[in-house]
């Protein structure tokens, strides 16, 4: 569903490379988690993909498509929802799905229809009529995916979806992305949350410095990077954490453990 060759992206005067050769593959069909440290090229590697950003250089294919050749056809079988999801607050729920409707092409029925069927499985059918200033975090949450999800997208690219969700919340957004796979739709994820990517994701790969670190099932990066015998925070300090980080995090276990056993 994504392959991206040799993709980079410089800022400035060749001062600031925040993608660096990356090389990825994530196949239809599978969630697929980004991971890694906050600047690490997360965002803007996401972004290039959804074509939001110009790559200065390297190729993006989505479902085939040349992004750079094609980016109309590409974006029209993409939902994306950035970190900070920009919603029209003085719109209704509903009116704010008719205006993502309608720049997607879709017409009026359609949009009506999809609309009734998104509200009323993110729980905010009683919430359509109302304006999205008064919508609570969690509620703007689902609205952006609703609206993401309104033209039947063959890739849903989001950046960090947990954010601020309550359990119940957190639980809905991971039973979407999981039905969507089972769908043959591809979910394209980063998050800050390692427990999520191990709990939901078919594959990840961990980008630091801009450079894919590593990629591969949470089995196979385990067996990889920690013998088989750890998880997957472990993988990720072992390749992107600094040595303190790794001390401070053997001992929070030492005195939970300790605290277990009393």
């Amino acid at each position: 569903m994504i392959r991206t060759s040799q993709l980079c992206k410089v800022y400035g005067n060749q001062e600031f490379v925040a993608v660096n050769k990356v090389d990825l593959h994530i196949r239809e069909g599978e969630v697929f988690g980004f991971l890694g440290p906050n600047g690490a090229g997360k965002t803007t590697t996401m972004k290039m993909i959804a074509g939001m950003l110009r790559p200065t250089s390297g190729t993006i294919h989505v479902a085939g498509i040349d992004t750079a050749i094609d980016p109309v056809a590409a974006k029209a079988i993409i939902g994306y929802i950035p970190d900070r999801p920009y919603l029209y607050e003085r719109l209704t729920g509903k009116e704010f799905l008719a205006f993502v409707g309608a720049i997607y092409g879709m017409g009026a029925s359609s949009i009506s229809d999809r609309s009734e069927e998104l509200l009323d499985f993110f729980g905010l059918q009683s919430f359509g009529g109302e304006l999205v200033e008064g919508y609570s975090h969690g509620m703007k949450q689902r609205l952006s995916l609703a609206a993401a999800l309104i033209h039947n997208p063959r890739l849903l690219i989001i950046d960090e979806p947990m954010v601020g969700l309550d359990p119940a919340g957190a639980r809905l957004i991971k039973s979407v992305f999981r039905r969507l796979a089972d769908e043959g739709r591809t979910v394209f994820l980063s998050t800050h949350t390692l427990e999520v990517a191990e709990a939901i994701c078919d594959r990840v790969a961990i980008i630091h410095k801009g450079e894919i670190a590593t990629s591969g099932t949470v089995t196979e990066l385990k067996d990889m990077h920690t013998a088989g015998g750890g998880d997957l925070e472990d993988v990720f300090l072992t390749l992107v954490g600094s040595p303190d980080e790794a001390r401070v995090i053997d001992v929070l276990r030492e005195d939970s453990e300790r605290v277990d056993g009393q």
